[in-house]
């Protein structure tokens, strides 16, 4: 795999990404060599969910402007990476180029496309007289299916993109490359200008000033982990981004909730601009008596104390914007039935006014409790659920996905070093898959939170005695808590000796360290 360069320090420079696995790859180095001094263009090599799960590592850290891809690993891309995918789309010029080539090879000829036919294919042949068949695929094993069913048929030349010219040619047919350096020109072309203009809002939210908290500061990129749950939840970000309509979440404690909001705001339209806040309140955190005037906003006089020349709330700063209720099953009755108008209306009426103010808001709301036994026991409106539950997600606990727990302990313990001053040590990785057992074991009633809170307090430790290794004893011993409803450690489940040397590469001095022991008695003890 060819890996990118680092991207330009240059802020005005357009950083953009080409993706591909297949022979498109070629097409998209030469063209890239045409357009080389107007960004700073990085090939990726990798392909659907490795291509994803690269592309969000880096963006953690790193620009990325746009990225360009074709076929259905654009389409893959597309619902899983915050950067907008710029699709390199065949021409209609493209596929009578690429009928004629096959042409001269079989008198039949097969058209694979991704989801879709071209409808303008039939009546093509109908006019020329050309035998085609064609076909659609939505995953590599559909393509292979529909290949050998056309190969089956007597089909000898295949069109389509690079999957299936590759997948064609191992079928033993011929495979004709539906893409011309024309039609990947103008993917450079588009992907220039959407950069360009990506640029201009961005630095136009950089000359304005907007309060912290007014700001999502956390995306798509920060939803760490490669479980199945986690996979899906990204998805459903990407795709809840698009609509207006209100979001309801609910989880544990601790599993990520605003994370989640605050994403889904990053992802949409309401992100753009200077001027589209991301306003968040606890709901169970503010007296009743002040939740209303700050929901609503009052004038003045409304009630003593209320600030001279009255107040805008929550509602008005989150104009154009989102506001994110959490935990919205403690708000009063009375107030329920407010923020029930002020959702059908979409006009707010300061506490002590009359006059309704319009205002353009998404709502996001979370909860930990089950609603839906709250509006059975007469707690919670059911218009107002069902008002906020247009689109719902459902976070899954950490012990429900443990196979997370372990990367995530250690990009966590990264970050708390880091904070410190202190530098990982390099032998970190192998120390917390060791460690791994022990995590996994814990029901984690706290979930992420309470994981990040762990690890703080491990790195606190680490950074004072740079020597001291991460071993289970360690974690036991400053985490006590794990003990509790988990197993301690069978005989069975610890590592050897030589597994442990295993795990460390063979490096006795790193292995002796992790094991509490001197280099002499391990050396003993891989004798005996």
């Amino acid at each position: 795999m060819n890996l990118p360069r680092n991207s330009t320090d240059n802020p005005d420079t357009p950083v953009i990404w080409t993706v591909s696995v297949s022979r498109l790859s070629d097409l998209f180095r030469d063209i890239t060599l045409e357009y080389d001094h107007l960004a700073s263009i990085e090939p990726v090599n990798l392909g659907f969910d490795d291509a994803a799960r690269y592309i969000r590592e880096r963006m953690a850290t790193e620009r990325c402007d746009v990225v360009i891809a074709a076929g259905s690993n654009a389409a893959y891309l597309k619902g899983r990476v915050s950067v907008p995918v710029v699709i390199a789309k065949a021409s209609g010029f493209d596929v009578m180029q690429a009928l004629a080539r096959a042409r001269r090879v079989s008198n039949r000829i097969g058209v694979i496309t991704y989801q879709e036919q071209l409808p303008q294919l039939a009546e093509f042949a109908s006019t020329f007289g050309v035998d085609i068949a064609q076909r659609t695929y939505v995953t590599e094993e559909d393509a292979r299916a529909q290949i050998n069913d056309l190969k089956a048929a007597g089909i000898e030349a295949i069109v389509g993109a690079g999957l299936i010219t590759d997948l064609a040619e191992e079928a033993g047919l011929t495979g004709v490359f539906v893409y011309s350096a024309t039609s990947i020109r103008q993917a450079f072309d588009d992907a220039l200008e959407m950069a360009r203009l990506t640029q201009l809002e961005s630095n136009r939210g950089r000359r304005t000033v907007v309060a912290d908290t007014l700001r999502a500061k956390h995306g798509l990129n920060d939803l760490r982990g490669d479980s199945a749950a986690m996979e899906t939840l990204r998805q459903a970000v990407v795709l809840y981004a698009r609509s207006p309509a209100t979001v309801l979440i609910d989880g544990e404690t601790g599993t990520g909730k605003e994370l989640v909001a605050q994403a889904i705001h990053r992802e949409g339209p309401r992100s753009l601009g200077p001027n589209r806040p991301f306003v968040a309140v606890n709901c169970g955190a503010i007296a009743e008596s002040l939740l209303e005037s700050e929901l609503f906003g009052h004038e003045e006089g409304a009630f003593t104390g209320a600030r001279r020349g009255g107040h805008a709330g929550l509602f008005e700063a989150a104009n154009r914007g989102t506001l994110f209720l959490d935990e919205i099953g403690e708000m009063p009755l009375p107030l329920q039935t407010r923020l029930l108008r002020v959702l059908e209306e979409r006009e707010v009426v300061r506490v002590g006014g009359t006059r309704p103010i319009a205002v353009d808001v998404r709502v996001i709301s979370a909860t930990h409790c089950d609603l839906e036994a709250r509006v059975r026991e007469g707690r919670f409106r059911a218009d107002l659920f069902y008002r906020l539950a247009v689109l719902r997600l459902s976070l899954a606990p950490l012990r429900a996905r443990t196979a997370d727990i372990a990367p995530l302990a250690e990009w966590s313990l990264k970050n708390a070093l880091a904070a410190l001053g202190a530098r990982p040590h390099p032998n970190l990785h192998a120390e917390v898959m060791a460690c791994a057992p022990l995590l996994e074991r814990y029901d984690w009633p706290g979930n992420v939170r309470e994981l990040r809170n762990l690890t703080e307090r491990l790195a606190l430790f680490l950074a004072a005695e740079p020597l001291q290794a991460l071993t289970p004893a360690f974690v036991m011993a400053l985490a006590p808590e794990l003990q509790r409803g988990v197993a301690v450690l069978s005989s069975a489940d610890e590592e050897s000796v030589e597994q442990v040397l295993a795990r460390f590469g063979g490096r006795r001095d790193e292995a002796a360290r992790h094991l509490g022991i001197s280099r002499t008695t391990l050396w003993r003890k891989l004798k005996k």
